[in-house]
């Protein structure tokens, strides 16, 4: 929806300011610069119309969300409101519109042509565009001054730097692009670390580019000229080097500094599966983990503090430094747990196309107390077994013949021994298809000797999942005494979840689409009521795909109102405050979300806590400046991850790939540091074997600051392969290649 925007005429004391302001505004260019944005209601994208030559024309988005319900700040005031960013009045002219309005301000003189240079790019044509451009900048920073005093010491030049950035991109500079870079001066693609400073820098080398200049008396040019030093001279720590000095300060005070010659931290997610070996927390670390991420949307306090308890001895150990993130688990909406399924286990061998076996089942043998098989073997089923002294007499090479869960007699063969922390393993084999329940018990086949009998305990309920088709009917019901089952409800042949979230049957609406387990299901819903959502299956795999407990669900087409910090995150947090480095602070949609998070973390006395804003809502992301510049008003060190999971069901996957640059973008110019997370090396992680998609999307990652790897079997493998992609060294010169050039010349 298109909206108006009226311009605040009795706004002066900026043009005062900065006395060379008309460069914009003479020739009847706009009624005055620059402009407070007024909005006539709540909009998440405002167009700008401005009077270019006397007819109207349509300017480019701005970020202007003003607060509801708030007229005075609909009236023209002066003050900042958490929900407006300020900018001199964007425009969508061309390069072109602003050399002819700028070039056409400044006083006639001589020839007032400077010597063209290669392509006959004119240099004072496009001086004169980079100081109306350097003008707009300083402009927007002016406009932004009582929110940027708000902002703590850490981070005032960086929030200045982020407006600078803003004020940027809300200009069509495609122009000016090109022909800066005809003269291989200036990428405007890589400033948003140092805006101001690299536009000054270009200023002055263009100056002293030109070659021959007539111009005399008092111009515009030299004000504009001599407004960018005073800038420098008074705030003379906003350089280059400074700007990315803060960067790495930003990056070390959150991540932790890099180890060796490393350039890219690795975070991996863990879950209760790492108690289940004494070792996989070391491997993971000595594998190149530095930071450690635990999701507090599953497990419990003792299995966190176990956990930590073993990544800070690990880490001892190996004296390699690694830190701790505890996500809080924030408002997600995702399905109840389903009924749970039967107590057994699959055994099945590997075999070729005509069913013959290439490859027997790996089946894990011990007691229930020895724990996990060792994390270099991969067996396809562990079963425990409830007498000790049963595995006393078994050794290599004995067969133990059991039925299983069907009455089938099947057979395990004992293949290789190993000796665990706990006690002794084996690892056995079995050829033929087989299902093992708790109860199930094992004899040794041997003659004459009458020996123990095993039997196998603790085999976990399978988990149940239903499977859904193109056309099927879904119920999601608020009744959490539902199953799997679809022999309720109101429409014949549905299946049936539940969802305990009351935000899901209040937001809805009939037409919109919904999304489940990470859009591998979508759906239209076809009615509402206050305790049932019917929806329409529109998209599965060609046989179905299962959904499960626990799996997400998103609305995309909903304004569902959040609360962001919820109960369950409160409670945590004071898990959180006593163990970890960092907080991870899920489905951050608005300002209001980081202001509550700061008023817990101030009532708790923890402004060192690590802070790190996870970017996985379209709300999120189309407000990540505010956001930023909200959350820079405390000390606490400060990162974004881009959940990549959520955040592409939410904006569209086509649009992943832009998004995603954009974030960087945003953070490089507000110098914070980037997670990259989400699917990183998936395949490998699951499988061993990654695609080549994946592993050029990790080398994308290294524009981050960390990667973040999602747990799974073959974890430890992943990481070893993540840390030589991240840190591979591909620039050195071959040797092949070192034969074309001249010795001398290699330094």
């Amino acid at each position: 929806m298109t909206t108006s925007i009226v311009t605040n005429h009795k706004a002066t004391p900026i043009r005062h300011a900065i006395h060379s302001a008309d460069v914009f505004s003479r020739r009847g260019k706009f009624s005055h610069l620059p402009c407070k944005l007024n909005v006539k209601q709540s909009v998440e994208t405002v167009q700008l119309w401005a009077k270019i030559k006397n007819t109207r024309t349509t300017m480019t988005t701005a970020f202007a969300t003003p607060h509801e319900n708030d007229e005075g700040e609909r009236s023209g005031s002066h003050a900042c409101s958490d929900e407006q960013v300020f900018v001199p009045l964007e425009n969508n002219y061309s390069s072109n519109d602003l050399d002819e309005e700028a070039a056409g301000s400044l006083p006639e003189s001589g020839s007032g042509v400077f010597q063209m240079v290669e392509h006959s790019v004119n240099l004072a044509s496009l001086l004169d565009k980079l100081k109306a451009l350097h003008l707009h900048v300083l402009a927007s920073e002016q406009w932004n001054a009582s929110r940027l005093k708000l902002c703590h010491n850490n981070y005032v030049e960086s929030a200045k730097n982020l407006i600078h950035y803003l004020a940027l991109k809300c200009l069509d500079i495609e122009p000016l692009k090109d022909d800066l870079a005809l003269i291989s001066l200036l990428n405007l693609e890589m400033v948003n670390s140092s805006v101001l400073a690299s536009l000054t820098t270009c200023i002055e080398l263009l100056e002293n580019l030109q070659l021959n200049s007539s111009r005399t008396g008092k111009d515009v040019s030299a004000g504009i000229s001599t407004q960018g030093k005073l800038y420098h001279q008074k705030n003379g720590n906003f350089t280059i080097n400074t700007m990315r000095t803060k960067a790495c300060l930003n990056r070390e005070l959150l991540l932790g500094p890099l180890q060796g010659s490393r350039c890219t931290h690795i975070m991996t997610t863990v879950g209760e599966e790492a108690l289940e070996s004494e070792t996989l927390i070391t491997d993971l670390i000595k594998a190149g983990t530095s930071i450690i991420r635990i999701n507090c949307a599953h497990g419990s306090p003792e299995s966190w503090s176990e956990i930590i308890r073993r990544v800070k001895r690990s880490s001892q150990m190996l004296e390699a430094p690694c830190r701790i993130l505890m996500d809080l688990a924030g408002p997600k909406l995702r399905t109840d747990n389903l009924k749970p399924g039967p107590c057994v286990v699959k055994v099945s061998a590997k075999k070729n196309a005509t069913g013959k076996v290439i490859f027997p089942a790996q089946v894990w043998l011990s007691h229930k107390g020895a724990g996990a098989p060792p994390p270099h073997l991969s067996p396809d089923a562990v079963l425990f077994i409830d007498d000790e002294n049963f595995f006393t007499v078994v050794k290599v090479g004995d067969s133990l013949r059991f039925f299983d869960a069907r009455g089938k007699k099947r057979m395990l063969k004992i293949s290789r021994v190993f000796h665990v922390f706990s006690g002794t393993g084996f690892m056995a084999e079995c050829t033929r298809t087989a299902y093992v329940s708790s109860g199930t018990e094992l004899y040794i086949k041997r003659k004459k000797d009458r020996l123990p009998v095993g039997q196998v305990v603790d085999v976990p309920p399978r988990e149940s999942s239903i499977r859904l088709r193109v056309g099927d009917l879904l119920i999601i019901s608020r009744d959490s005494t539902c199953g799997e089952d679809n022999s309720y409800g109101h429409v014949s042949g549905a299946y049936r979840i539940t969802c305990s979230s009351g935000y899901l049957f209040d937001a809805v609406k009939p037409g919109e689409r919904i999304a489940f387990d990470d859009g591998k299901i979508w759906g239209v819903i076809k009615g509402t009521t206050s305790s049932e959502i019917v929806v329409s299956i529109t998209h599965a795999g060609l046989r179905g795909t299962k959904l499960g407990s626990q799996k997400s669900i998103n609305i995309p087409d909903s304004n569902i109102r959040f609360k962001g910090v919820t109960s369950k995150d409160l409670v945590d947090l004071e898990f959180v405050k006593s163990h970890a480095d960092m907080v991870g602070v899920s489905f951050i949609r608005d300002t209001r979300d980081i202001i509550v998070l700061r008023q817990e973390l101030e009532e708790r006395k923890l402004q060192n806590l690590g802070i790190v804003l996870k970017i996985e809502t379209k709300s999120g992301f189309e407000k990540l400046p505010l956001l930023l510049l909200e959350a820079m008003k405390s000390s606490n060190p400060l990162g974004v991850m881009i959940a990549r999971g959520d955040l592409a069901v939410e904006c569209g996957w086509e649009r992943l790939a832009d998004i995603q640059e954009e974030i960087l973008s945003f953070c490089g110019a507000a110098h914070l540091p980037v997670i990259w997370a989400t699917q990183v090396l998936e395949s490998l992680v699951k499988s061993r074997v990654p695609t080549r998609a994946e592993i050029t999307d990790v080398a994308s990652g290294r524009k981050a600051s960390c990667v973040m790897l999602n747990k799974g079997r073959h974890i430890v493998e992943a990481i070893s392969t993540l840390d030589n992609i991240l840190n591979s060294n591909s620039r050195q010169m071959k040797a092949e290649v070192k034969s074309l050039v001249p010795s001398s010349h290699l330094v």
